[in-house]
């Protein structure tokens, strides 16, 4: 029996590996070891943990590296910490195969702990574009991986352009896509009214009424730019004064000027139409996510959950530049103007032709049967 150690550190990287978890659960010849770290762990940003708890997963170790502050500083010294306290874990639990998700400061820990180690690794939703340091990240764990689960054919050919053995390389889908197909094909409505009011703060919405979502992360390479790219968004989310569902950011540098940035307006304007939310479990938020009017912000969920369910969006700024997208997506800067006139166009649009770019929703099952029969090696070389 082959242990999975399947490492996750935030909100995201659950929603982006559940599936998979699943599915190598329900296999006999796998053993599942799961890991959880960094923000997955802390209140502030919705206790994922507990999610996964609530979803019958109980963590073969939790370990707490995230430095807070939120700066290029706390991310490096994070990615240290990080390092030193996930490989004694992996010491300790001696995996077969360690999974990690992305593009995060604790996924590059993993993937160093794990590759010194000699750990085969497995790298899900490699060979992107996006800039900011993500892609760097994203690049060099590549280079680290010794398994690759890209989502779609063109990341599939960077990965092997960077010199990857295309033996290695299994284009399986992006797995979130599998738990978002299953709950859109429930049709089910944000009946959430209710038990979305009882999640986090603010203004009680009228789902029945065309509503907003907002979900804005601090781009990294531009982390002292954050607050006036949070503030140029909330303008815009004030002028168009609708119901707007708005999310809280994400651990990276910057995200403390986000979040004062929205403490502020919550201070100074009348905020009653917005309900805040640190964390929605995926059976909450893709209903929500499904029948909004329009998707606001740089989250990657407009990117794939979005082209999948045929969201309208507008991303913004430069956080997902470069990466593949549908139709579904309108462009703009940090301008309140241009972002409020690309909501008007996307709203009077509606609703776009899905489009099954990020996978079809068999990952999980893909990646888990990959992750029992595929030879496991750790030597690495340049495939050309």
């Amino acid at each position: 029996m082959r242990k999975i150690c399947i490492v996750v550190g935030s909100r995201a990287n659950y929603s982006s590996i559940k599936s998979v978890m699943l599915a190598v659960r329900e296999r006999k010849d796998l053993q599942l070891q799961l890991v959880v770290t960094a923000s997955a762990l802390l209140e502030r940003y919705g206790s994922p943990v507990q999610l996964m708890e609530k979803d019958g997963f109980t963590p073969a170790a939790t370990v707490h590296t995230l430095i807070e502050g939120e700066t290029p500083l706390t991310m490096a010294k994070s990615t240290g910490l990080g390092l030193l306290e996930i490989s004694q874990v992996f010491h300790g639990l001696a995996p077969d195969v360690v999974v990690t998700v992305g593009d995060r400061f604790e996924t590059l820990a993993t993937a160093i702990a794990s590759a010194y180690m000699n750990i085969p690794l497995a790298h899900t939703m490699g060979g992107e574009v996006t800039g900011t340091i993500d892609e760097s990240i994203r690049h060099a764990v590549t280079k680290l991986a010794h398994i690759h689960f890209p989502a779609n054919d063109a990341a599939a050919q960077r990965i092997i352009r960077m010199g990857e053995d295309p033996s290695a390389v299994f284009t399986v889908g992006c797995p979130r896509m599998d738990i978002v197909s299953a709950i859109a094909a429930k049709h089910a409505n944000p009946e959430g009214q209710e038990m979305l009011a009882l999640e986090g703060v603010g203004g009680k919405l009228d789902f029945s009424k065309p509503y907003l979502v907002v979900m804005q992360h601090p781009v990294t390479t531009e982390y002292e730019r954050s607050a006036e790219h949070m503030r140029q968004t909330l303008e815009a989310i004030e002028e168009l004064h609708m119901p707007t569902a708005f999310f809280w950011p994400n651990a990276d540098a910057g995200s403390e000027d986000i979040a004062r940035e929205i403490r502020k307006f919550r201070e100074r304007n009348d905020d009653s139409y917005i309900h805040f939310y640190k964390n929605l479990p995926l059976e909450s938020f893709i209903p929500l996510l499904l029948r909004c009017a329009c998707m606001v912000g740089n989250s990657s969920a407009g990117i794939r959950e979005g082209a999948f369910l045929g969201v309208p969006v507008v991303n913004i700024g430069t956080r997902q530049a470069g990466r593949d997208r549908g139709a579904n997506v309108i462009d703009t800067d940090y301008d309140r103007r241009a972002i409020v006139d690309a909501v008007r166009k996307q709203m009077a649009h509606g609703p776009y032709q899905r489009n099954a770019a990020y996978g079809d929703g068999k990952a999980g099952k893909r990646i888990a049967d990959i992750l029992a029969t595929a030879p496991l090696r750790v030597q690495k070389r340049l495939a050309y």
